[in-house]
């Protein structure tokens, strides 16, 4: 008999989905090692955050047909293990958009009124109309930092309301801005125009603490800023200091960098005009029940034999084939990661292109694998393998897939992605070798040979002496080592490009230096 494994609370609704295909078994609290002794015994396993599923417990899994995550996120559970295993891991990305929107709402408004103070203040007593005068969001402009699911709903209902709506979000086309009432510009002017300010950004290298002491001091005085997206995007000492010192009129969080809240935070310390609750945004009865039936009719759907709408790994796709293509889905996430960051300005085109033998396999998995890598950065865990097509749609960017079976560049052929956008366009290029290692192989047409790492550096620049140097100087001056470097040119004295693979990040300010180097043009720190 198909047997379910339940083992974090789940909403009843969801039971019921489940029961009509198979026995449905709630083992609530299990430790890992018990979780271990009885994994084997089921088809399938739904869990919310509570249960890490790590690969020791799928490797026992000898039935596990699917595990569903009955929430957003799925850093609970070693998703590569389970893809190496032909296990169907799926989650529900759109379950709480309107609980998460309207909280997010509801903080512009509880900040807007002082609903919390002065509910505080009438409870023990007093009656201070004059001290809790407010302010309207009528006619204010609100700035929409991220504009997915949730910020676009924001956007949505702020616009009802009669609010002047901008945004930033480099990942959206201006005819899509548009078409939602909405003004797109840089983060940075984001910040100096808003009366108020909602952020709906995933953790990344690049977003972890994106709201630091800088860029709150670039707002108005009388601006408020909401963050319901991720814990780590805001610098919280530094929105501590801003508030208490009146750099900014307000503030409120949902989620913040350690969870629960350290007794030590700063944040505990301002006693006005901050707002913070214990990461509610999806803590409301609808979307408890909501991804709880998302999930389930996924589990059963698969049970029964049918697709699941929100894979997470690439479904459709047997272990065999899996294993054969792990390297050259690597390359395609990789270059559509690094395009990514070399591209600035509003995206409107991507094209990926299968050269050579590369034209042979399966195109598919390797263009979803390409978008996976392209919007990660924005997107961060949210995107995944079967999402990446429909969020490159909704935000208004053209993929144009190309097959090249008569290029003889390399023997086992390349994959080449193009970005096109805004402010032009950039060209990667990447090969598999013989050995499994992939390789970044060209950028704008210029040839290299680099093996990926996490941090690099590309620029672009004038084919003249001494111009390495001084860049290497100047990053041994500011302690960045130099793991290996690469020159790319087609003439001499033309322009090039250098490819240097770091140990270390490059910071703002060192970045400002380089681009002030005598014959660069380009600058990009990339992280992969």
């Amino acid at each position: 008999m198909t047997k379910v494994l339940v083992s974090d609370p789940i909403d009843q609704a969801g039971i019921e989905i489940l029961s009509q295909v198979a026995q449905v078994d709630q083992r609530l609290g299990l430790d890992s090692n018990a979780l271990k002794s009885i994994i084997g015994d089921y088809d399938a396993l739904m869990i919310r955050s509570g249960t890490q599923v790590s690969a020791e417990v799928i490797r026992l899994a000898e039935k596990l047909r699917i595990i569903g995550r009955a929430g957003v996120g799925v850093d609970n559970v070693d998703v590569p293990a389970a893809t190496k295993k032909g296990v169907l891991v799926v989650n529900s990305p759109g379950g709480n958009t309107i609980a998460a929107a309207e909280h997010a709402l509801a903080l512009l408004l509880s900040l807007s009124r002082h609903i919390a103070q002065a509910h505080s203040s009438t409870l023990s007593g007093k009656w201070d109309r004059k001290k809790y005068v407010g302010n309207e969001l009528y006619k204010k402009v609100l700035g929409v930092v991220g504009l997915g699911k949730i910020g676009s709903h924001v956007a949505k209902v702020a616009n009802a309301m009669g609010m002047d709506v901008i945004a930033y979000d480099p990942f959206i086309s201006v005819d899509r801005a548009q078409h939602m009432q909405v003004r797109l510009m840089g983060i940075k002017d984001l910040f100096k125009e808003s009366d108020y300010i909602t952020l709906h950004l995933p953790r990344t290298p690049d977003t972890e603490n994106l709201v630091d002491k800088s860029l709150l001091a670039s707002m108005k005085p009388t601006a408020r800023l909401v963050n319901c997206a991720r814990g780590g995007i805001v610098d919280e000492a530094a929105l501590a200091e801003a508030v208490q010192s009146g750099v900014i009129a307000g503030a409120a969080l949902d989620v913040y960098s350690m969870e629960p809240l350290a007794k030590e935070s700063p944040l505990r310390s301002v006693k006005e005009n901050l707002i913070l609750t214990p990461h509610l945004g999806a803590s409301t009865e609808e979307a408890q029940e909501n991804v709880a039936i998302d999930v389930a009719e996924q589990i059963r759907d698969v049970l029964l034999g049918l697709p699941a709408r929100s894979a997470v790994n690439i479904p459709g796709l047997s272990a065999e084939i899996m294993d054969r293509l792990k390297p050259h889905l690597q390359l395609a996430e990789t270059l559509g990661l690094l395009a990514s960051q070399l591209c600035g300005g509003q995206i409107q085109e991507l094209e990926v292109r299968l050269q050579g033998e590369f034209a042979k396999h399966p195109s598919q998995p390797l263009v979803i694998a390409t978008l996976k890598g392209f919007l990660a950065n924005a997107l961060g865990e949210k995107i995944n393998y079967v999402n990446a097509s429909l969020e490159a749609k909704g935000r208004g960017i053209h993929v144009l897939e190309v097959k090249d079976e008569a290029s003889r560049d390399f023997a086992g052929g390349s994959l080449h992605v193009a970005v096109r956008g805004s402010e032009g366009g950039h060209g990667v290029t990447g090969a598999v070798f013989a050995d499994g290692d992939i390789r970044i192989t060209s950028i704008d047409e210029f040839p290299v040979n680099v093996s990926p790492s996490k941090h690099m550096l590309f620029t672009r620049h004038r084919d003249m002496p001494g111009i390495i140097g001084k860049l290497g100087s100047l990053l041994g001056q500011h302690n960045v080592n130099i793991a290996s470097m690469q020159v790319g040119r087609r003439i001499v004295r033309g322009d090039a490009v250098m490819v240097l693979s770091i140990d270390d990040p490059i910071p703002p300010d060192l970045l400002a230096s380089i681009h002030s180097i005598n014959g660069i043009q380009e600058a990009h720190p990339v992280t992969l």
